[in-house]
């Protein structure tokens, strides 16, 4: 049998457990995913195993809320799964989401992680870090409010910021410190730049290996995935990770997500899918294989995760991210951040 059917898109453990996987093992599931495919077939694959319920997987880099808006009602897309939080409040916004109440995943998954209406869940956290070139300037310690100190003019490099990894941490300074302190702290930032916004999370720690900059905005696992890559494990030595925020309030974080369409044709398959996500199998896989870090709790993170040490994590609710989305992306546009 095989465990997990794949279709790109284009353009757009106890007696009881056994028995209610029995009661859907005829059905099948259908998951559309920003989530790359090799991140997450290991883990659908073992769901299939243990429960007899086929996965047909449906990737896109953009687009998939556009699409399950077009299909409707005729959908065949029963999860989605998001590797961004601006993406799930998306799906969410766009009313193409139902909720979900399970006993198990409010179980798994803290109060933090969760929808208050149960319309979407947390899979895992990754954190935001700063990355620092191991010369001249070693590990530091430091604020994202640091970042926009003119002692920083010149030295630092990230994505756009329109993508929604920094959108988010736009929308939690803005939670933490208001409108008006937040495009201070976005000018002061963008007058900080070593060059203009531009390439992935990755290319930011290889431009500080090529000594374009000496600071690099990136989230946690993206090293973990270097230092597994023969030829970008040289970028990944050349820097230290830094959590922010270790003195108050914690480091910011976002997670990946899933949330049931609002047409599922195999709700009850696929919420059994959803429960398997957040089971401590399927969250150990998360952490060993992605390099991310757990949202249900005394789950261990992987051996390498555990070398870059504990760190104090910011108790933001996830979904005050969502309540400040559109002030984020407005302040970027007001500060010109990517010109």
């Amino acid at each position: 049998m095989k465990l997990v059917k794949r279709i790109t898109a284009v353009g757009a453990g106890c007696l009881a457990g056994m028995i209610s996987w029995a009661a859907v093992a005829a059905d099948k599931v259908t998951v559309y995913s920003y989530r790359q495919p090799f991140l997450i077939e290991p883990i659908l694959e073992g769901f299939t195993r243990e429960s007899g319920i086929e996965v047909e997987l449906v990737f896109a880099k953009d687009g998939l809320a556009e699409r399950v808006a077009r299909e409707g009602r005729l959908s065949p897309a029963d999860i989605v799964l998001t590797s961004d939080f601006s993406r799930l409040v998306e799906v969410v916004d766009k009313g193409l989401v139902s909720p979900v109440i399970s006993d198990t995943l409010t179980e798994n998954i803290p109060a933090q992680f969760r929808s208050a209406e149960s319309d979407w869940y947390a899979l895992t956290m990754r954190v935001r870090n700063v990355y620092s070139a191991k010369e001249p300037l070693g590990k530091l310690k430091l604020d994202l409010e640091d970042l926009a100190k003119p002692e920083f003019k010149g030295k630092i490099c990230t994505r756009s910021g329109k993508h929604p990894y920094n959108i988010a941490m736009v929308a939690s300074m803005i939670a933490h410190h208001g409108e008006a302190d937040t495009k201070v702290w976005l000018e002061g930032l963008k007058g900080n730049l070593a060059r203009r916004p531009q390439g992935n999370d990755r290319s930011q720690v290889k431009a500080v290996k090529e000594g374009l900059c000496d600071i690099a905005i990136g989230n946690s696992y993206y090293l973990g995935k270097m230092l597994a890559d023969p030829k970008q494990r040289v970028w990944a030595e050349a820097v230290e990770i830094n959590f922010t925020n270790q003195d108050d309030r914690g480091a910011h974080i976002n997670i990946s997500g899933m949330a049931l369409t609002k047409h599922a044709p195999n709700k009850a398959a696929a919420v059994k899918l959803m429960e398997y996500l957040s089971s401590d199998r399927a969250q150990a896989s998360y952490a060993e294989l992605n390099f991310e870090y757990p949202v249900k709790a005394d789950v261990p993170v992987s051996e390498l995760i555990a070398s870059w040490g504990e760190f104090k994590a910011d108790s933001l609710a996830i979904q005050a991210l969502a309540d400040n989305h559109r002030a984020a992306v407005r302040l970027l546009d007001e500060v010109k951040f990517d010109l």
